[in-house]
């Protein structure tokens, strides 16, 4: 059965850094046999369709390796399927028509968030700044921008997020994928 997933990049073509160039990401993806390998931007984001039935977590490791291969660096990723990225779009506990894309984001987890760790976190220091957790997911409010968000520091830190690859979008870049994989 054919399956379409997205594909979330963490950490590249940033400041020149770990260069990898999208057209050469969609022929990573064809030569391991997926097909309709589309990219979005240049920070890392692909959606592909594939028969494969190996699962979200073998197809990650098929593309690390494939990537690590081409390019000589290793980058985390991410792989969700169309189904998902709609529910963690339809799920969201913030206003996301009322808002503009870069004052809301999605965090994406490798696994599930332990709740303990953000319940930790005193919200109120960070007002108007906000989260939530969702489904492999952190949706954050931030009516400043990314940029100058202090509790995005707080909730990416390595004792909250421990064991977890995150890689986060802002809404706009969110509802493309959503868009991407249902029209694969």
């Amino acid at each position: 059965m054919t399956q379409t997933y997205a594909l979330l990049l963490r950490g590249i073509n940033v400041s020149g850094h770990r260069k990898v160039p999208m057209p050469e990401l969609r022929t990573v993806l064809e030569e391991l046999g997926h097909r309709n390998a589309r990219t979005y931007l240049q920070s890392g984001n692909a959606v592909f369709t594939t028969d494969s039935t190996a699962g979200e977590d073998a197809l990650t490791t098929r593309i690390e390796d494939a990537i690590e291969s081409r390019f000589g660096f290793r980058v985390d990723c991410l792989v969700r399927d169309g189904d998902y990225l709609a529910a963690v779009a339809d799920a969201c506990p913030f206003p996301a028509a009322e808002l503009q894309g870069k004052q809301l984001h999605a965090f994406y987890l490798s696994g599930p968030a332990d709740p303990e760790r953000f319940a930790a976190i005193d919200r109120a220091a960070y007002l108007p700044e906000d989260f939530a957790l969702g489904d492999r997911v952190l949706y954050l409010h931030v009516p400043e921008g990314l940029g100058r968000s202090k509790l995005a520091d707080v909730l990416t830190r390595p004792s909250v997020v421990k064991g977890l690859v995150v890689t986060a979008r802002n809404w706009n870049t969110v509802v493309k994928l959503v868009e991407m994989t249902r029209e694969a």
